[in-house]
């Protein structure tokens, strides 16, 4: 290990994903730490901590408490495969199922015209409305006076 070196994270045949600390760590800060991060002390082995629930997402959560105690300016060494600053892995190589050609196919699609939305008639409205004649009388209204009513 690296002088220097806080945390140290790998795994273990027997306890899945474990945690330690160094001596350049104080021992109650690192306990603090490795709670916070979901770790718990393994009760035949002191000073060794075991991630709770490894089997959900074990190795995620590994990665990212190893990055997280490196943001808080900590020395952390860790396997390969725990260590957030290694790639996961190779890229896969993408397999051809089709799926890029049907996305091409469907944005040619879209920006072609189609006969649904074809362009407008080439007929013009008229330019002019028609104005109805005006009558030649104008209606007479005849007001009755109601009594009983106000002054």
């Amino acid at each position: 290990m690296q002088p220097g070196t806080h945390f140290a994270f790998g795994d273990h045949e027997e306890h899945g994903f474990v945690a330690s600390f160094t001596s350049a760590m104080p021992a109650h800060l690192a306990h603090w730490f490795l709670e916070r991060e979901q770790f718990e002390p393994v009760p035949e082995t002191p000073g060794l901590y075991r991630l709770s629930e490894p089997e959900r997402d074990g190795v995620r959560r590994t990665r990212q408490a190893v990055h997280d105690l490196r943001r808080h300016g900590y020395t952390v060494q860790a396997d390969i495969r725990l260590d957030p600053a290694v790639p996961a892995g190779p890229a896969h190589p993408a397999r051809p199922n089709g799926l890029q050609e049907r996305r091409s196919r469907l944005a040619q699609a879209a920006a072609s015209r189609t006969t649904q939305r074809s362009a407008p008639p080439t007929t013009s409205p008229p330019a002019v409305r028609p104005i109805p004649p005006k009558p030649t009388s104008t209606p007479t209204v005849h007001l009755t006076a109601v009594t009983g009513g106000r002054p």
